[in-house]
């Protein structure tokens, strides 16, 4: 059995703790992964258990400590207590990837109902918003870290039948500069990670995986391929690293060019 690529290389998160959200699959599955190889304690929180349990189990598997969580970001009390959860656990919170979000079916503005209007905003906007409120406090107790926030190329650029989406993501970043310049001689830096078309399960709902839907999925790239769930990942890990030190309230664009 060969050991892990990542083993004996120098782990520069050795001693922090990371909370992730929608980590149950995709980008906050991998990137819970990443925070882990890079020596992290990583609390998996996701509206799925089972899901969460599965990364937690990932992770423990290559020699990394994770606590699995269940958590409704649209609801304060699981935010919260979670969070607690996370520090009664690793006794403390370094950064939080704020990942958690939900597809809208494709309609054109006046075509979405009303209900689906407030499902999209309630997980991708009031999410973001209640996680970085239970977060700040902690991270200013433990004096100072990283949050990073998932916009989308969807939260710089509009796409048709997207009004939903493009609202919330585009909230995110207003969000994230907000919070930037409220705690940033705080020594707190806020940040936005904006993916373009990902290789994930929810990439596979929205777009299907018919021969014909992948081939128009690729032509929106000009890099002429998706993006993997761990390149998203890197651009976090990257943000949440000391050689990002001097960002804050930037949204980090990794799309393959898809919204230049």
């Amino acid at each position: 059995m060969t050991a892990p690529e990542h083993e004996g290389q120098k782990r520069h998160f050795a001693g922090k703790v990371a909370f992730v959200t929608g980590a149950a699959s995709g980008i906050g599955r991998a990137a819970a992964l990443a925070f882990a190889r890079e020596g992290a304690g990583v609390a998996v929180a996701d509206i799925s258990l089972e899901g969460s349990q599965e990364t937690a189990r990932l992770i423990t598997e290559e020699g990394g400590q994770a606590l699995a969580l269940k958590c409704d970001v649209t609801r304060s009390v699981d935010v919260k207590a979670a969070l607690d959860k996370t520090v009664e656990t690793f006794g403390r919170l370094d950064y939080a990837f704020n990942n958690a979000g939900i597809e809208q079916a494709t309609a054109a503005l006046a075509d979405i109902p009303e209900e689906e209007w407030e499902r999209v905003l309630s997980v991708n906007l009031r999410g973001v918003f209640l996680c970085m409120k239970y977060e700040i406090p902690l991270l200013l107790q433990y004096g100072g870290g990283v949050i990073v926030n998932t916009s989308s190329g969807a939260g710089v650029k509009a796409f048709p039948g997207g009004a939903a989406y493009s609202a919330a993501k585009h909230g995110v970043v207003g969000l994230t500069k907000v919070a930037a310049l409220d705690y940033a001689r705080s020594n707190i830096r806020v940040n936005a990670v904006c993916p373009g078309i990902v290789d994930t399960p929810m990439r596979l709902r929205v777009f299907g995986d018919t021969p014909e839907e992948r081939a128009r999925v690729l032509a929106q790239e000009p890099i002429g391929r998706m993006g993997t769930p761990e390149e998203i990942a890197a651009a976090v890990i990257w943000l949440c690293s000391e050689a990002a030190a001097f960002v804050t309230g930037h949204a980090l664009v990794v799309d393959g060019g898809q919204t230049l």
